[in-house]
């Protein structure tokens, strides 16, 4: 059986594999070819080239397929990405998004955003790398304009806090936000399912809509994909 690659029946810009032995996964094309990322499959079909998406090096990916209904990243939209790390999940993003799109990456940490920058942001001029702290948003301010979602993987405590404040100063008016949630990050000594109902408190306070929860087990465990949209 020959290698096939399908567009995804829901998400515009992300794919679908079924390779020779019959088993599937999920990619997206590659807005760099002949360059990896993460030691990620390359896949030719056709005139493309695209790259296998890991549901156990990504949340996004592990959201998706655990049955997330709405990935608001598309082709053509900004967004701003809160904890960029080296580039794994971030350059899925900016393959969705294409050239029409662009992918703001915060990072905080010096030995990862060098990473980032080398290995990922030299290929792609559609992503901007800036070192800050996410915690303070209007350090950054200058450099993000106004994006279509914000996506949110950081280790830290109020991380639904964190992305609400970022949303406030740069999401547009009833878009929407990703939080990937881990729970050991914010209270190790409650249980996971306590510390999402938490996070989504905040986030209902601050005036958003919860569209979905996906628990992201077995990719990673106490972990939480929370989909919500700007109510104004």
């Amino acid at each position: 059986m020959a290698i096939t690659v399908e567009p995804h029946p829901r998400f515009k810009g992300i794919y679908c594999v079924t390779f020779e032995d019959n088993s599937k996964k999920l990619a997206t094309r590659n807005l760099a070819p002949g360059h990896t990322v993460y030691g990620e499959r390359l896949i030719k079909y056709r005139d493309a080239e695209y790259r296998s998406w890991d549901p156990f090096r990504s949340k996004l990916a592990a959201a998706i397929m655990k049955g997330l209904e709405t990935v608001p990243i598309e082709p053509g939209l900004k967004v701003l990405y809160l904890g960029a790390a080296s580039g794994t999940t971030a350059s899925h993003v900016s393959d969705i998004v294409d050239e029409r799109g662009h992918v703001y990456c915060v990072e905080f940490a010096h030995r990862s955003i060098r990473e980032l920058v080398e290995n990922v942001c030299a290929y792609r001029p559609n992503m901007s790398p800036i070192l800050a702290d996410a915690r303070l948003p209007e350090h950054y301010a200058t450099l993000v304009g106004k994006v279509d979602t914000v996506y949110c993987d950081i280790a830290q405590p109020e991380q639904a806090r964190i992305l609400a404040d970022n949303a406030d100063m740069f999401l547009l008016p009833k878009r929407w936000i990703m939080l990937a949630v881990k729970a050991q990050s914010i209270d190790v000594t409650k249980e996971p399912t306590e510390v999402y109902e938490q996070e989504i408190n905040t986030l209902k306070t601050r005036g958003f809509r919860i569209e979905q929860v996906a628990h992201l087990e077995p990719y990673d465990k106490a972990h939480a994909m929370i989909v919500t949209q700007k109510t104004r």
